[in-house]
């Protein structure tokens, strides 16, 4: 199987450039003519593509390309690390110390790549930023997987202004990015910058100049167990989906990569996401008449969800959502704990005392405030401890599903954000913390035989998810304030149809622009996990809570096949069923054909990029969308045209002329 990308990088390229094919794996071994080279205190060390070479004075990177030119990885670290010691050639590369910061460091070559790995052997903690990457031109592009994926023009005015809320700012890797990665790309060419070491790295985004520059920062800290720092540098075709390529194949030759289809092996109600658009439910629509309501609209494939409150799905209710080929099953969440005589949500109310004992302490010995300040953040090493007497997650989950639910939707546990815990009965690191939140993950996917997803899934929990909810959506912060105003956004009345989720609602231009102007989205993503997890926009945002995005939502799905979310709930149905009708009818052959194959391909096909295209498979689905107001080759603007491998035509959708009353 091969992988065909466009090299259409910085965004500004004609949509006539060549493709280049990269076979599988993508990373080849360099040719055994080729040696590590040990000048003074240069290293030159043979990459796919040409020979990377570190200054060890400055720990600046650039490469030699194979075809002449000249890249820079990396510019000289914001923080000098010192003065080198000697250079010591190894096998695969060398190695070199600071011997007055107590850094170690050894740059190798595997898999094609250059692999530099930091040490620190001091006890005090210490920042390193670097690389430092877009210190080229303005017609350089910035790859950011927030969300789904970004690609941004270095120069571009609004992205280096306060509206995008990007500069200036500082990106945890291990909770703010869904993959550890960013990349930067210059025409034909382009550098893959891969950060296994992700938990305690930040991506600090500044404009300089007008133009945006990237720097990672890591902390190396003995407490935090973030001693050691590695990146990955890849020579990339300038493609903007090439630092996603890069991290598939870098998943794939860690054994990390999970697989929907051997997912749907072991879970067989996994199945049922093929070809299934997401809801959550209120009121009717948890019932068994509200699910038959819902069939008879022609909805063949549906995966409904329901709020932890005091009105589940009934075992009638899940009866008739699974003989119709749907999934059904409870939000929950295992993150918060709360005094029960207090509590204001049924998922924060535990057994025993495991609030207040179980909350993660700070290092002054306080709480970690929950969500919203209620409560606290419950320790995942707590849990672990108890678990194998107390079963306090088996018992959650066995009550939760005692209805005969099929899914599970864990909420928080995928999304990141991760704690140490200073308390002396459950220590954690955060590596600790993320480790405890796969293996219970796992358990509810692979011992339980649920369907199971997660919030916005940072991608190294793609081997236990089965979709998530979240990770397809670039926030911008701004939205968090747009929800916060209750008048405009909508709160959490009436019961069942709160306004929070079924009002229509308008983002801030900057807000709105930020998240889904298509001149800057790129299938990140999709292009690394597409075969391995279904992944859907945020659990909040259905797809009409946002009126004037509903074209553009629509088109991505479609062209990135993944499903839109929705809530169904008050009269819901009879105002807008046949328009989730409609998109649904066309969505599911589509996802059923190509949802557990990869993305095999991403282009613009326009100077503007309104027109993309996508593939998946080898031939087995063919998207193009037309973002823009004209039509190009017989496509219209706000159309999408899909063809799957035996089709003699493609298929069409418009969707703003789906009619939303009948």
């Amino acid at each position: 199987m091969s992988i065909t990308t466009c090299r259409a990088a910085a965004l500004v390229l004609a949509a006539t450039l060549p493709c280049l094919t990269l076979a599988e794996p993508a990373h080849a071994a360099a040719g055994p003519a080729q040696a590590v080279r040990v000048h003074g205190r240069s290293v030159g060390i043979p990459v796919r593509g040409g020979t990377a070479t570190v200054d060890t004075a400055t720990l600046r990177v650039t490469a030699r390309t194979a075809a002449g030119g000249t890249v820079e990885l990396s510019a000289p670290a914001v923080t000098a690390p010192g003065a080198p010691g000697a250079v010591t050639a190894t096998a695969d590369g060398a190695r070199w110390t600071y011997p007055g910061t107590g850094l170690e460091v050894t740059a190798r070559a595997e898999k094609g790549r250059l692999l530099v790995t930091v040490r620190s052997t001091g006890t005090a903690d210490r920042t390193l930023k670097w690389p430092v990457t877009g210190t080229g031109s303005t017609t350089s592009a910035l790859q950011l997987p927030r969300g789904e994926g970004l690609s941004i023009p270095a120069g571009d005015t609004f992205w280096n202004g306060p509206g995008a809320g990007l500069a200036g700012s500082s990106i945890a890797m291990e909770s703010g990015l869904t993959m550890p990665l960013w990349g930067w790309s210059a025409g034909r060419s382009g550098v893959s910058y891969l950060v296994p070491t992700d938990i305690g790295t930040a991506l600090d985004v500044t404009s300089e100049k007008g133009t945006l520059r990237a720097t990672a920062a890591h902390t190396f800290s003995r407490g935090e167990g973030t001693t050691d720092y590695t990146v990955a540098f890849s020579l990339t075709d300038g493609s903007p989906v090439a630092p996603a390529l890069d991290y598939r194949a870098w998943l794939k030759e860690h054994g990390q990569l999970g697989s929907l289809k051997g997912k749907m092996e072991a879970v067989p109600a996994n199945k049922k996401l093929l070809g299934a658009f997401h809801a959550y439910t209120w009121g009717r629509a948890r019932t068994a008449d509200g699910v038959r309501e819902l069939r008879a609209l022609g909805v063949d494939r549906m995966w409904l969800g329901y709020d932890a409150d005091d009105q589940p799905m009934t075992p009638d209710a899940v009866k008739a959502a699974k003989d119709t080929g749907y999934l059904a099953g409870p939000y929950d969440s295992f993150a918060n704990g709360q005094d029960p005589q207090k509590s204001d949500a049924p998922t924060s109310v535990w057994p025993d005392k495991v609030y207040p004992d179980f909350c993660v302490q700070r290092a002054d010995g306080s709480p970690e405030p929950g969500f919203h300040d209620r409560g606290c953040y419950l320790s995942t090493e707590a849990f672990e401890k108890a678990e194998p007497t107390r079963h306090y997650l088996a018992d959650r989950t066995r009550k939760m599903t005692a209805n005969g639910a099929d899914s599970y939707f864990l909420d928080v546990d995928a999304a990141g954000e991760l704690y140490r815990d200073h308390s002396a009965a459950h220590p954690q690191t955060k590596a600790r913390d993320r480790a405890n939140r796969l293996a219970r993950m796992k358990r509810l996917a692979d011992g339980d035989k649920l369907a199971l997803g997660s919030e916005s899934a940072g991608a190294w929990a793609n081997e236990a998810l089965s979709y998530d909810h979240g990770s397809g959506t670039p926030v911008h912060d701004g939205l968090w304030a747009a929800q916060r105003d209750k008048e405009k956004w909508g709160g959490y009345a009436p019961a069942k149809a709160p306004g929070i989720f079924f009002k229509p609602a308008e983002l801030p231009a900057d807000v709105a622009k930020a998240m889904y102007d298509p001149a800057y989205r790129v299938p990140l993503f999709e292009t690394a996990l597409h075969d391995s997890l279904v992944n859907a926009e945020r659990w909040e945002l259905s797809y009409d809570k946002l009126p004037q995005q509903k074209t553009t939502r629509a088109l991505l799905a479609m062209l990135y096949n993944t499903p839109l979310n929705f809530v169904i709930g008050g009269d819901s149905l009879e105002k807008r069923g046949s328009e989730l009708a409609a998109l649904q009818k066309y969505f599911s052959p589509l996802h059923r054909a190509a949802g557990t194959e990869p993305m095999t391909d991403f282009r613009t096909l326009t100077g503007d990029r309104s027109v993309q295209r996508t593939a998946f498979g080898d031939g087995t689905l063919t998207v193009t969308a037309n973002f823009g107001t004209k039509a190009y080759e017989g496509l219209p603007g706000g159309c999408v045209d899909a063809k799957l491998k035996d089709d003699k035509k493609p298929r069409r959708l418009c969707p703003a002329t789906v009619n939303v009353n009948s």
